[in-house]
This record gives C-alpha cells, sequence and structure tokens, in this order.
C-alpha cells in the first residue's frame, strides 16, 4: 500500500502468499528465459538468411565448384547452413569418384544422401529452443491462473474471520492473486508469436534448403552423366 490507500503493485506482491509469490518467481524466470530464447533465435535466424543469399550468389556466380568446395573445407567446424548442405554433398561425391565409382546414378544417389543428412541437421539446429518458447507459451496462462485461483482461495479464508467483509477488505487479496495471471500472460504472449515467427522463418530456410539440393544435384548429374560417358 501507499501511503494514500493506494494499492501498490509491488506491495501487493510482497503481502502475496509463498504460493502465489512462487508462482510468480516461476513465471518471472519463464519469461526472462524465453525472452533470451528470442534474442539469440533473433540473430541466429538472420545470419542463416544472409548466409544463403550470399553463398547463392557465390555458387551462381560460376565459381568453380571444386574451388569453393575447398574455399568452405578449410573453414573446418565453422562451416553451417546451406554451406554444410553443399560441402556434405560435393565432399560424398568427390569420394565416391575416387573410389572408381563412375555409375551416374549411383553418384548421384550418395550425394543426395549426403545433403539430406546434413540438411537435417541443420534445420534441427535452427529448430533448437522453439520447443522451450512453445511450453512457455502454452502452459504460463495456466500457472498463472493457478496461482490466482490459491490466492482468491486464501482470500476467501480470511475473510472466515471478519465479521463484515467490505471491497476494502476484499480488494487487496483478489487484486493479488490476479497478478499471477497477468504476468502469466506477460510471459506466455511473447513466447507464443516469437514461436509462430520463428517456426515460419525455419519453414522457410528449410524450402530454400530443399530447393538448392534439388539444383546442386542436377549439376551434380550433369557432372556424373559427363564423366560415365567419358570412362
Amino acid at each position: 500500500m501507499t501511503g494514500g490507500g493506494e494499492i501498490s503493485i509491488l506491495g501487493l506482491i510482497a503481502e502475496a502468499t509463498v504460493v502465489v509469490q512462487l508462482v510468480m518467481l516461476l513465471l518471472a524466470a519463464a519469461s526472462v528465459y524465453s525472452w533470451t530464447i528470442i534474442f539469440q533465435k533473433v540473430q541466429m535466424l538472420k545470419g542463416a538468411q544472409s548466409d544463403v543469399t550470399r553463398f547463392e550468389k557465390e555458387f551462381w556466380s560460376g565459381t568453380d565448384l571444386a574451388t569453393l568446395y575447398r574455399g568452405i573445407d578449410a573453414r573446418g567446424d565453422k562451416v553451417g547452413g546451406i554451406e554444410a548442405i553443399f560441402h556434405g554433398g560435393f565432399r560424398e561425391f568427390a569420394r565416391l569418384r575416387q573410389q572408381g565409382v563412375t555409375a551416374a546414378d549411383v553418384l548421384l544417389e550418395g550425394a543426395r544422401r549426403a545433403m539430406k543428412a546434413q540438411q537435417i541437421k541443420e534445420v534441427e539446429r535452427l529448430e533448437h529452443s522453439l520447443s522451450t518458447l512453445a511450453t512457455v507459451g502454452s502452459t504460463s496462462p495456466y500457472v498463472g491462473l493457478f496461482g490466482t485461483v490459491w490466492g482468491i482461495m486464501h482470500a476467501f479464508i480470511g475473510l472466515g474471520s471478519v465479521q463484515q467483509a467490505t471491497l476494502a477488505t476484499v480488494a487487496p487479496g483478489i487484486a493479488e492473486a490476479l497478478i499471477a495471471t497477468a504476468i502469466g500472460l506477460v510471459a506466455a504472449i511473447p513466447a507464443v508469436i516469437a514461436y509462430n515467427r520463428f517456426a515460419h522463418q525455419v519453414c522457410r530456410l528449410a524450402q530454400r534448403y530443399h530447393a538448392f539440393m534439388e539444383e546442386f544435384s542436377t549439376i551434380l548429374q550433369r557432372h556424373a552423366t559427363r564423366g560415365s560417358q567419358g570412362g
């Protein structure tokens, strides 16, 4: 309470029951954690989209594929995204050729399997922690509602010892209980919005990866066909 009898949010939180305070603390921690994930995902997906655009521009500029592969291979473990898909496919294609495989369908199938495996890894990396956002977004309102129900129940139990209940007597207990629901919504709404946004972006990136795999497979098929005919 403030000096003028007005209700203070911090005062209500301080006067809430231990259970309601624990609920508020849990929801505040979930909100902070979800915002941490949101900021990380914004940077990750922005970088992934930029990498796709940059690599596709370089790939279609007429650069020799072997030269492009060696440049990516020299970076070692720092390779990711669409570059990792290209690297995996070209490496498998070159490995099979070094082993003496000349059949175009065998070369192409090996390269496609390698690219598909790498694509799955990259999509899983992009989707990491999205389930946490979904969990925070779907459960926080219910956790907050639990805190509200518990607080209201405790407030009405307390009224049992009061001979004459007035609005001034009931309002603080109900208000402190409703804060739990408010905090639950504050935690849930950004998490739901971010999850839907990120899931859409990951889906778009996965489609771009798949389109590149198809285009690159066509190029490898031409190389494999010329190689088998030359043999």
